[in-house]
């Protein structure tokens, strides 16, 4: 894993980590519905983080790019899963959802090392 990606994972964690702390009456309940909405069901955990991903990538942030990945990667996404959902979210995003596609195929590149 590079070790710019692995310390930018680590400062989102830290960053979750440090909300959680501070705001545990909202993110709990958040964390809950992160919960239902990305556990197994009619579409795979691998499925909806995959659209997490494309859909982090469409509205540029960053975190969320990182964040996302690595949950689509630890359900078992392959590269080239990934890859198609860059696609999918440069259709729906345009000229900007290619800068962050880039990001996220650097990252991707990065994480799976």
């Amino acid at each position: 894993m590079s070790e710019t990606y692995g310390a930018a994972v680590a400062a989102v964690d830290q960053r979750l980590a440090a909300l959680f702390k501070a705001a545990p009456g909202t993110m709990k309940p958040y964390s809950q519905l992160v919960g239902a909405a990305s556990a197994d069901a009619a579409l795979s955990g691998k499925v909806k983080e995959l659209m997490a991903l494309s859909i982090s990538i469409a509205i540029r942030c960053e975190d969320c790019i990182l964040f996302h990945l690595r949950a689509a990667l630890r359900h078992g996404a392959a590269r080239e899963e990934v890859i198609e959902t860059i696609s999918v979210a440069i259709e729906m995003g345009g000229g900007p959802s290619v800068v962050y596609g880039g990001r996220a195929l650097a990252a991707l590149e990065a994480l799976s090392a």
